[in-house]
């Protein structure tokens, strides 16, 4: 049964937020859209962050993929910045991974074991089938798909942050990734937030 879809997010003009008079938020939850680099300044055929983030003083605390989408957080506190991105602190990340074909068994365990890439073992993660999340919305462009090749959703949650890693992790069991969305970072989520657009908070739920 197909799953109602939200209406497509305008991600033109940049979103429009309160200046620093308004006090900078110490974390900002981002849901960023594909095409969108991890940086303030567009690259080649990439956007930048500010297109949707009109606020001083904000750095990115770990990065995501042009080509992927979902939750990046940023912060105004340099040692924060630091600790999010560290991978000595292990925090999860948890990812809804559109894949080729349907994983069985075996892949799952696989990536639940660690597998092998040409820069090592990867740490045990968790891995789960998953239903198409009800929430997603339509990417843009969308992916590209084989009619005669079905494709399958893997919650996928690491605690390492090895470039690209997950898309070669599912290449590694046999099933190609073809959209990743990072869902949550620790415990922040992307909950209440479309494609674009952002919401800051000076809580801090994971940090004394």
């Amino acid at each position: 049964m197909s799953l109602p879809r939200p209406p497509r997010p305008t991600l033109a003009r940049p979103v429009a937020r309160p200046g620093p008079s308004a006090g900078t938020p110490r974390l900002i939850r981002f849901n960023k859209p594909y095409g969108v680099l991890s940086q303030f300044t567009p690259e080649g055929r990439w956007r930048g962050l500010k297109d949707f983030i009109d606020l001083p003083g904000v750095y990115v605390a770990g990065r995501l993929d042009a080509d992927s989408e979902g939750l990046l957080l940023l912060t105004s506190d340099g040692r924060l910045q630091a600790r999010i991105a560290d991978p000595r602190f292990k925090m999860e990340k948890t990812y809804w991974v559109q894949v080729e074909d349907e994983p069985g068994d075996e892949a799952l365990a696989a990536l639940r074991r660690g597998v092998q890439l040409n820069d090592g073992v990867t740490l045990p993660a968790r891995a789960e089938r998953m239903d198409p999340p009800a929430t997603l919305w339509e990417r843009d462009p969308p992916i590209r798909v084989r009619q005669a090749r079905p494709t399958a959703w893997i919650a996928l949650t690491i605690r390492e942050g090895r470039n690209r890693q997950v898309r070669r992790m599912t290449a590694a069991v046999g099933h190609p990734t073809l959209r990743l969305v990072r869902a949550a970072i620790g415990p922040y989520t992307l909950d209440g937030l479309a494609p674009g657009d952002w919401a800051g908070t000076e809580e801090l739920l994971c940090f004394s």
